[in-house]
């Protein structure tokens, strides 16, 4: 009882007492929030044991800073606790949304992303994620109250140092266990949840800034025989395309239409009886559209972001942030439009009813060599015509007629929808399908908002049809990533009527639309194996473009020798045999977990290893800025400044100026727009 009572007033009435207990608290909370909030999916004893211990290292090492000042201790202490706290309670909600955790990356070009952002963190924040500050709350009522008292005799310099010297040594026993474990894991990984797993969420911070000061440094280091290795590589690598396909669409328009966070469930997919996307559907099915039904996402923080990197430049988005918020001003790019617009004369343009400077847009498309950029600012913004992030879809289409029918012909246009964006919230008048229940608010409005853009997509079909744009426009329809996260593991299962979704299930969850639709065009379903690597090859051989000698990671889908290998950021891939998540590799067909012999090993690590190479080297050419030495001698280098996305300039050398090839000029000087017929109940007068 005596000790008891020794050890107690040792806790509440001297300083190494109260670290002590910060110190434990703030250790207990981080492992539960491990356990409730995140998914990271630790297997075995040394796992869960590391996954266990892994926050009382750094806890110690910054907490013990308050320990080398007198008074202030508590407080500092408590202050640094706070921040350690806040810095959690961050990374809950940011990994809720995205199955990830933040990143100085993020952090610094969060400007560019900050549209709807208050919305979003509301739609996704918890009641229960609060408690992670109850600690600190009832520590401050002990210290008022004065249950435990400020002890203010200052601490011995060598006990300040000695508690310092102990969190290095459990900082670096901790690493040398997970090295043992994991080997490799701060050379090889590309998953974050790998790093929090096995080190903790605080060393993750300080392996991301390494990471993210690494870069910088790369770029200020890199050279011209930096592009050695990358194409030494690629030509090693080189698939040939599909002749048969070659130049099918030669000439033709090209319209992208983006579908944001559509997953290919939903193709086919019906709720209560009704179809969800009905027109998606007949175009998917269509005997003259290409369509892929084993087509990957494979962005990683970067989201549409990185979808648009690869879609437009065949580069992967970075390990870590954006590529186009980080390097989309200074970068040197040799990009789609650029491509068509010097190979083939194509005018070149976006539309997208959202700010500009999302995901640094408005700056990344002009490295990219896009002669046209209409954000927001080039459409009418009424009350009930904006919802999350940007104009409703049926309201951006209609409003862009006007835009599209002035372009020269034939032009490359990408229009990015934004309606099916999370929170997947639409108001009452544009609800014409229910709600699914699955009792998870974030997943139950998906429907509602995918069959809305579906009713979009369909509106502006049929102008097409009606104008005979669709004779002379190679149509690309493509999802930019999932829209339903890893995190919702148990709406995914009843959405799909599974009895169960495990992280196998959740990768191959991450199939999105691809289909390439044309008047003429002999088309299928095609089950090839891709990613949104993929893309930018194939349609440059639809329209008969050579790209032998660009820098580009993906494949002629079409080609019969496609690699069917598809990288996704974070390392793991997925063949029409096998895939990886995390250190564990599954039979496609029956998933199934895989115990491989010596030689199936063998074969997956090959696998493995190929997909790591592909997405350093793509790092290696972002990072580097190495297209910045590279010169084809068609291609001549994109100069930003060369382009002005000014409202008045583009509206005057669009309408003042009208081109002989344009839509509104073939129809003898005349507008479609009264063509577009629309339902959007903000539109009825």
């Amino acid at each position: 009882m005596e000790r008891t009572k020794s050890f107690f007033k040792w806790l509440t009435q001297t300083k190494l007492g109260f670290f002590t207990i910060v110190l434990v608290l703030f250790w207990l909370k981080t492992y539960f929030i491990y356990l409730t909030k995140f998914n990271l999916g630790a297997v075995g004893p040394m796992q869960q044991f590391l996954l266990l211990i892994n926050p009382i290292p750094s806890g110690m090492l910054l907490l013990g800073i308050g320990l080398f000042k007198g008074r202030k201790s508590y407080w500092i202490i408590l202050a640094i606790d706070f921040l350690l706290t806040l810095w959690l309670f961050a990374n809950i909600l940011y990994y809720r949304e995205f199955s990830n955790f933040l990143s100085f990356s993020i952090i610094k070009t969060s400007g560019s992303t900050s549209d709807n952002l208050g919305k979003s963190i509301a739609g996704i924040t918890l009641a229960s994620d609060f408690l992670v500050f109850i600690d600190i709350a009832a520590i401050i009522v002990l210290l008022i109250t004065k249950v435990i008292k400020i002890d203010v005799r200052p601490l011995k310099l060598k006990v300040n140092l000695l508690v310092e010297l102990l969190a290095l040594s459990l900082m670096g026993l901790n690493l040398l266990m997970a090295q043992k474990d994991r080997s490799g894991l701060l050379t090889r990984t590309f998953d974050n949840n790998y790093i929090v797993k096995y080190l903790g969420i605080n060393e993750y911070a300080i392996y991301d800034g390494y990471k993210t000061a690494q870069t910088n440094a790369q770029m200020a280091k890199a050279n011209v025989s930096d592009l050695r290795s990358v194409r030494e590589y690629l030509k090693s690598n080189y698939v040939k395309p599909n002749p048969a396909y070659n130049g099918v669409a030669k000439g033709k328009n090209v319209l992208v239409i983006h579908l944001e966070s559509f997953q290919q469930f939903l193709i086919g997919y019906k709720w209560k009886g009704k179809e969800v996307t009905p027109n998606l559907n007949k175009i998917y099915h269509q005997k003259d559209t290409i369509s892929f039904d084993n087509f990957f996402n494979q962005v990683g923080q970067g989201k549409t972001s990185d979808a648009e990197m690869m879609l437009e430049n065949s580069l992967f988005g970075l390990q870590s942030g954006s590529a186009m918020s980080t390097y989309g001003t200074s970068n040197t790019f040799e990009s789609a439009p650029a491509i068509l617009h010097q190979q083939a004369g194509y005018t070149t343009a976006v539309m997208h009813g959202g700010a500009g400077s999302f995901w640094n847009r408005d700056n990344a498309y002009k490295s990219f060599g896009y002669q046209y950029f209409m954000p927001l600012s080039f459409y009418k913004n009424k009350p009930g015509y904006y919802i999350g992030y940007g104009l409703k879809d049926k309201i951006f289409f209609d409003q862009s007629i006007k835009y599209i029918e002035r372009l020269p012909q034939p032009f490359y246009l990408k229009m990015i929808t934004v309606t099916n964006h999370y929170p997947y919230n639409l108001d009452k008048k544009n609800q014409s399908i229910d709600k699914t229940n699955t009792g998870d608010e974030t997943v139950d409005g998906y429907v509602q908002t995918a069959h809305y853009l579906d009713q979009a997509i369909g509106e502006l079909m049929r102008w097409m049809k009606k104008t005979g744009l669709d004779k002379k426009t190679l149509l690309v329809f493509y999802g930019d990533h999932y829209g339903i996260s890893g995190n919702h593991h148990k709406a995914s299962a009843e959405l799909l009527k599974k009895g169960s979704f495990s992280d196998f299930d959740n990768l191959q969850f991450q199939r999105v639309p691809l289909m390439f639709h044309m008047k003429g065009l002999k088309g299928g379903i095609n089950h090839t194996y891709g990613g949104e690597i993929d893309v930018l090859p194939t349609l440059l051989n639809l329209l008969g473009i050579k790209d032998k000698d660009t820098i580009q990671f993906g494949y002629d889908l079409l080609s019969k020798d496609a690699p069917q290998i598809v990288a996704q950021r974070n390392g793991d891939f997925i063949t029409p045999e096998y895939s990886k998540v995390g250190s564990d590799y599954y039979y496609i067909k029956t998933g199934e977990r895989i115990k491989p012999d010596k030689k199936l090993k063998a074969k997956l690590t090959a696998i493995s290893n190929k997909v790591t190479t592909q997405l350093s080297l793509s790092d290696r050419v972002i990072d580097g800025n190495l297209l910045r030495f590279y010169r084809p001698k068609w291609f001549t280098k994109v100069k930003p400044k060369d382009y002005d996305y000014n409202k008045a300039a583009s509206l005057k050398k669009l309408f003042d100026d009208p081109s002989k090839t344009s839509l509104w000029y073939q129809n003898h000087k005349k507008s479609t727009q009264k063509d577009f017929k629309t339902d959007a109940p903000e539109l009825k007068k």
